[in-house]
C-alpha cells in the first residue's frame, strides 16, 4: 500500500511540474502571438485622408475566428466599417461592457521618423515604432489578447464583452462612433460602462480620464471698411481682430496659468490660435480677416455662460464681427468615481490588486466616450501605457513590447473585475 502512495505522491508530482512547464511555455507562446498580432495590426496602414479599411476587416475576422468568437461588421456610411466582437456572459440579460477603440491614424511626414510609420520595426531596447503604436491600435489588440487569455483559463464572466474597432475617430467620429451610438445595433448591445483610449504616462502611474473638455471650434470673422493700403483707412476688420485676438489670448495666459497648479488642472478651459484667413492683395486693405480657435471648454464651468462671454468680446470689437461654428459639441457629465459606479468599484480595485498605480484627470483632447457619456453611460479613457513618452499624433510613435505585454495582463484583471461587477 505504501509502495502505491509513494508513486501516485511521485505521478503527483510529475503533473504539477509538468503543467508549469506547459503554463510557462503557453505564457511564452501568447506574448509571441500578441506581439505577432500587434506588428501585423500597426503595418496597415489605415491613414487619412483616404482610409482604406479593407485590410483592417480582414485583420479583424482572423482574430474573431482564432478567439472562436462572432464578429459583426456595420457599414453606416460606405467603406466606414465597425467591427465588433462579443464574448457572451454567463447573464447576459445584465448590462456588457464595452472596451472600444479606433482603426483609424492620423497622417505621417515619413521623412521625419526614425523607422518607416508603418514598418512596425523593434529597436533594441523592445521600442516597436508605428503610426497607431500609442493612438489606439495597440489598445485593441491588447483587449483582444486580454479577452484570448480569459478564455484560456476557462474563466468565465457574468456579463458579456464587447469590443469595438471604429472609424473616423481621428476626425470627429461622423462615421463611426458619433453615428454608431444612434442605431438599434448599439442600443441592442446593452452597454453598462465602456472603456475607451486614453494617453501614454512617462511616470510609473497610469492616466484614468473620467471626462473630457467639450469641443468648440470657430471660425470669428472681422469685417471693415476696405481701402488702399497706403492711407489710414477707418473701422478696418483688422483693428477689430486684434481686439478679438488680445481677448482669447488673454483669456489663454490666465488659463495656462491656472493649468500649472495640479489642483486646478482639470477645471481648465484650453484655446489656441492655429489659423488665420483673409485678403486679396498685399496693397489693399481687406474687408474681412477671419481667425479660428480651437477650444476646449472644462466640464466644470458654465458652458452658457461661456459662450455669453465669447458674444461679449465680439460685441466690443465692433460692428460686423461675428462667428460661425466649426465643430460643437454637446457638454456632458463626467462619469463618477464614487461608490455610486460600481463598475469604478471593481476597475479601482483590481488596479489597487496589482499594484497599477492611477492617475485621474479630464482628458484635455476628445475621444469617442463623448458619445457615451452623453447617453449617460459611464465610460473612463485608459491605455495601459506608463514609462512612455507620448507620442500620439507626433513623430516616432512607439511602445515598448514590455509595457504593451504588461498591459495585456493588466486589462485581463480589469475585464475579469467590472464584466463580473
Amino acid at each position: 500500500m505504501s509502495f502505491f502512495i509513494k508513486n501516485v505522491f511521485y505521478y503527483i508530482i510529475f503533473l504539477q511540474v509538468y503543467w508549469l512547464r506547459k503554463v510557462e511555455c503557453t505564457d511564452s507562446e501568447l506574448d509571441a502571438k500578441a506581439l505577432k498580432n500587434l506588428i501585423e495590426y500597426l503595418k496597415i496602414p489605415t491613414v487619412h485622408p483616404n482610409v482604406n479599411y479593407e485590410e483592417c476587416v480582414i485583420f479583424l475576422k482572423k482574430q474573431a475566428q482564432s478567439l472562436d468568437l462572432p464578429i459583426k461588421v456595420l457599414e453606416l456610411y460606405p467603406k466606414n466599417p465597425i467591427v465588433i466582437i462579443s464574448w457572451k456572459g454567463t447573464e447576459p440579460e445584465k448590462p456588457s461592457i464595452l472596451l472600444n477603440s479606433h482603426m483609424d491614424v492620423v497622417p505621417v511626414v515619413s521623412e521625419k521618423w526614425k523607422y518607416p510609420p508603418f514598418g512596425a520595426e523593434m529597436d533594441e531596447e523592445g521600442n516597436i515604432f508605428a503610426r497607431g503604436a500609442q493612438d489606439t491600435k495597440s489598445l485593441a489588440i491588447q483587449h483582444l489578447e486580454a479577452i484570448r487569455r480569459l478564455k484560456l483559463k476557462g474563466i468565465r464572466l457574468k456579463r458579456t464583452v464587447h469590443i469595438s474597432m471604429v472609424p473616423d475617430e481621428e476626425t470627429g467620429g461622423v462615421f463611426g462612433m458619433r453615428s454608431f451610438v444612434k442605431t438599434k445595433e448599439f442600443t441592442d448591445l446593452n452597454i453598462g460602462f465602456a472603456v475607451d483610449e486614453g494617453s501614454a504616462n512617462p511616470s510609473e502611474k497610469f492616466y484614468l480620464y473620467y471626462g473630457e473638455r467639450t469641443v468648440l471650434q470657430i471660425w470669428v470673422h472681422c469685417s471693415g471698411t476696405t481701402g488702399h493700403s497706403s492711407i489710414f483707412v477707418p473701422n478696418t476688420g483688422a483693428e477689430k481682430l486684434r481686439f478679438i485676438i488680445d481677448r482669447f489670448l488673454d483669456f489663454r495666459e490666465e488659463e495656462k496659468i491656472k493649468y500649472q497648479d495640479p489642483n486646478q488642472r482639470d477645471n481648465v478651459t484650453s484655446i489656441n490660435l492655429t489659423m488665420l484667413k483673409g485678403g486679396v492683395q498685399v496693397n489693399v486693405v481687406p474687408d474681412v480677416l477671419s481667425a479660428a480657435f480651437d477650444i476646449r471648454v472644462s466640464p466644470f464651468i458654465n458652458h452658457t455662460k461661456f459662450i455669453e462671454t465669447i458674444d461679449g468680446w465680439l460685441k466690443e470689437a465692433g460692428d460686423g464681427v461675428n462667428y460661425t461654428v466649426i465643430s460643437k459639441d454637446s457638454p456632458t457629465e463626467i462619469t463618477k468615481l464614487d461608490s455610486s459606479n460600481i463598475y469604478w468599484l471593481a476597475f479601482k480595485k483590481a488596479c489597487d490588486e496589482n499594484s497599477v498605480k492611477l492617475d485621474t484627470r479630464i482628458l484635455p483632447g476628445a475621444t469617442d466616450a463623448r458619445q457615451l457619456r452623453a447617453l449617460n453611460i459611464p465610460a473612463v479613457a485608459f491605455s495601459p501605457m506608463n514609462n512612455t513618452i507620448p507620442r500620439a499624433h507626433a513623430n516616432n510613435e512607439y511602445l515598448n513590447k514590455r509595457v504593451f505585454l504588461r498591459g495585456i495582463n493588466i486589462m485581463m484583471k480589469i475585464v475579469e473585475a467590472v464584466a463580473n461587477a
